[in-house]
């Protein structure tokens, strides 16, 4: 049976897991983490930090088109991926049947908020012909998609769009490997070579194929030289979330605003919970949410849903994204190493997609059972 090690057990590391230990594959994953369930310390995962929402329409405003076509993808692997975990029906609201949902999302602008609007709208325009254009709504149509939203000026469906629920496909990924994966918590990588692992104790790991996939933990001092990938330009973009509990909320689709300083979505969790995301700030700092970031993803929140005033706040979260300077991730493959970084804040959108793309090109098993054609591999120039 061939081996492979795993430098990073977040939503890559377990995503691979549970795909090559299903797949006649020895797997080893090594984490500086406790344990496999987060902390909300704004240390672990940052998978366990998102919102969940798969939306490449969403993202034109900003992202690559190469990020655009990867989050469709991602979008039709997802269904199929959660439809093999073994869904324990714990969930409510949107999620009752299962942990993803399809139902496309809503776009609002408020009357003084367009420039965003119209750019994103513009990249839509020129778009490929295979996406869905965004839809215009007026106030009435808003209205009878979500009656519990208010008429802001602007809004558009995006059809297609998708979300997912992290947390819980996170623990599914874990608790649904096959036994011949190995999971190795405290255990942090400081140095990858291929078939080989280091852990900071100084024990050295062989295997046939190893993944770096550690995101920031990756940005290591002996690391950062390496010719193959510049760790070293790996930076941590800080993302600010609210969880709120407002039972009976009604609120069934994602909704994002555009707004001044950043966009603020509104992501339906269960039927009493919702989440309230996000702030993307340049900085590294781990530090609790701060209260201006608090106060204005919770204003832009309850202009768009005024009966959030009553809602009660679950948790405050934060943590920081891998990303490099272009905000594209990365894609690096050779002989015994496959390496994946740079998610940004795109990391539930991409995932799939990209371990996708990198098993066709190290010429490892692919998602066959899924039951899903497969597609060209994403070229290492379109990630930079």
């Amino acid at each position: 049976m061939a081996t492979l090690g795993i430098a990073g057990a977040g939503l890559l590391g377990r995503l691979i897991a549970w795909h090559l230990g299903h797949s006649d594959y020895e797997v080893h994953v090594f984490d500086a983490a406790s344990g496999p369930h987060p902390a909300y310390d704004g240390q672990g995962a940052a998978a366990f930090s998102s919102a969940g929402m798969l939306s490449p329409l969403a993202e034109l405003d900003r992202a690559d088109p190469v990020v655009v076509t990867l989050g469709w993808r991602s979008i039709q692997l997802w269904e199929k991926i959660t439809a093999l975990l073994p869904f324990d029906n714990e969930l409510s609201g949107v999620f009752a049947k299962g942990c993803f949902v399809r139902r496309g999302s809503l776009l609002l602008a408020h009357r003084g908020d367009t420039s965003a609007t119209h750019r994103l709208l513009s990249r839509s325009l020129l778009a490929s012909s295979d996406w869905p254009a965004p839809e215009v709504l007026d106030a009435k149509t808003l209205s009878a998609l979500e009656p519990v939203l208010q008429w802001t000026g602007h809004a558009w469906r995006l059809d297609g769009e998708a979300q997912i629920q992290p947390a819980v496909i996170m623990r599914l990924l874990y608790a649904d490997a096959h036994p011949t994966v190995c999971w190795h918590w405290n255990a942090p990588i400081e140095h990858v070579e291929p078939g080989c692992l280091r852990e900071t104790t100084g024990r050295s790991r062989s295997f046939d194929v190893v993944f770096d996939v550690r995101g920031l933990g990756a940005r290591t001092i002996e690391n950062s030289t390496e010719s193959n990938i510049d760790v070293g330009q790996l930076r941590g973009v800080r993302g600010e979330t609210v969880w709120l509990h407002a039972p009976g909320h009604g609120l069934t689709r994602p909704v994002r605003l555009l707004h001044p300083r950043h966009s603020v979505y509104l992501v339906p969790h269960s039927a009493d919970r919702l989440f309230v995301g996000a702030s993307e700030i340049e900085t590294e700092d781990r530090s609790g949410v701060s209260v201006r970031s608090a106060m204005e993803l919770m204003g832009a929140a309850y202009s768009v849903m005024p009966a959030l005033a009553e809602a009660r706040i679950d948790r405050l979260d934060r943590n920081l994204r891998p990303a490099f300077p272009d905000n594209a991730p990365r894609i690096i493959v050779e002989s015994g190493l496959i390496r994946i970084n740079g998610l940004f804040r795109h990391g539930w959108m991409l995932a799939p997609a990209l371990v996708e793309s990198a098993l066709v090109r190290a010429k490892l098993p692919t998602f066959s059972r899924l039951d899903i054609p497969p597609v060209s591999p994403v070229t290492e120039a379109s990630h930079g």
